[in-house]
């Protein structure tokens, strides 16, 4: 079908293969990593300083921790939160397997609960319903970008003593009701892969207004040592330190934070690219029946636009989405699925005996689903190759 496709259509798309996503590394941000290369400090150092000041600014919060990557920055949060065997955390299936890994690192026990069909992220109805005497905190997930319902899921939290940890590592730059998404909930971690806003190669940060939170945060990040001497139960030297936790080696380097910087720098213009590519792929979609296109709520929340996803209308095109999917990578469009649910995954059917049908609304959305390319670096033609293909393949899969 997809040689029959590049017959039928001629030459692809496209020459050459176009992302989902890509960073956008200019010189200004090779000359930063660049100067630190060359000082004494390449590690541990003054920019991690600086760069967790920054960002703390940026999202108007009291605390930042730089960690080594996003899934670092849950599992700390996890530690931060005493997250501790037999605790039950409730996430969503819709999201990177991190977001429930590290549950599972700290010996609690991810809790599913389904989506909302509108937004895609978690729906606080059904958080009530799986709330138990175990459950010990929440971490929702801001998909695609779009904030989750946080004054519902505060609400709850609330009512029933729970620590939320929000995973925003798609919302970087977001904003819920006026403020800054990192401001809001009790832990918010980001992440800083290279497809994410910004990136410092692998990276993430852990934001807080607690200021328990944030020591318990730097001791987890470096093996559980401290070197306070305001904490140290002895004191035998300068030199001296203790091992007050069981922690890990997640710290970030000083010339990844100076790339942090950099990027950080741009990241308004970063963000409002991303939000003219998604307007322009609304604007060309909407009239497509054979498409759903993401919905927001505007009056709520600006999003900040990490993926965009059609939903296919499979029922129109009397197809399976992996010939539509297969077509348009034919045409040098690098589409991908965002996310396979994480309850469909070998290791926590295995584990928990989750089973398919669980969570219709999540598998709905899953079997529909494709990425379309969104990055600050696409080129108005590129734009236009994505939007190109996508008609060219849905009017093929209509006749």
């Amino acid at each position: 079908m997809i040689q029959e496709l590049a017959i039928n259509g001629g030459k692809p798309v496209r020459e050459k293969l176009l992302p989902y996503g890509h960073q956008w590394i200019d010189e200004e941000d090779i000359k930063a990593v660049t100067e630190i290369l060359r000082s004494d400090w390449i590690t541990q150092g003054p920019k991690v300083i600086e760069f967790e000041k920054e960002f703390a600014n940026y999202v108007n919060a009291r605390y930042a921790i730089a960690v080594s990557s996003g899934t670092a920055a849950l599992h700390a949060a996890c530690f931060a939160a005493q997250i501790e065997k037999g605790n039950e955390v409730i996430t969503t299936p819709i999201t990177f397997v991190a977001s429930a890994n590290c549950v599972i690192y700290q010996r609690g026990v991810p809790i599913f609960v389904d989506i909302r069909e509108d937004t895609l992220n978690i729906d606080p109805v059904e958080i009530k319903k799986k709330i138990t005497k175990k459950t010990k905190a929440l971490i929702p997930v801001d998909f695609t970008g779009l904030p989750v319902d946080l004054e519902k899921i505060l609400q709850i939290a609330k009512n029933n003593k729970l620590i939320i940890i929000e995973d925003a590592s798609h919302a970087l730059g977001a904003t819920y009701k006026g403020s800054k998404i990192g401001s809001i909930s009790d832990m918010t971690i980001f992440s800083f892969h290279p497809v994410k806003h910004i990136t410092t190669g692998e990276g993430g940060m852990i934001t807080t207004n607690n200021k328990e939170y944030y020591g318990r945060l730097k001791l987890f990040r470096t093996h559980g040592i401290t070197k306070d001497k305001d904490k140290l139960l002895n004191y035998d030297g300068p030199w001296y330190y203790e091992m007050q936790e069981l922690g890990y080696n997640y710290r970030l380097t000083d010339f990844q934070c100076a790339l942090g910087l950099s990027q950080l720098k741009k990241i308004d213009r970063i963000i409002q690219r991303r939000k003219e590519i998604v307007q322009k792929y609304n604007y060309e979609f909407k009239d497509m029946p054979e498409i759903k296109i993401p919905q927001i709520n505007p009056v709520d929340s600006n999003p900040a636009w990490h993926i965009y996803m059609i939903q296919l209308s499979l029922e129109r095109l009397k197809v399976e989405r992996r010939e539509i999917f297969e077509a348009l990578r034919a045409e040098n469009i690098g589409v991908n699925v965002h996310y396979i649910p994480v309850h469909l995954q070998p290791y926590y059917q295995k584990r928990f005996g989750y089973h398919l049908g669980d969570f219709p609304r999540a598998e709905n959305y899953y079997s529909r689903a494709i990425t379309l390319p969104v990055f600050p670096k696409m080129s108005d033609r590129d734009v236009d190759d994505v939007i190109k293909a996508v008609k060219k393949i849905i009017n093929y899969y209509k006749k």
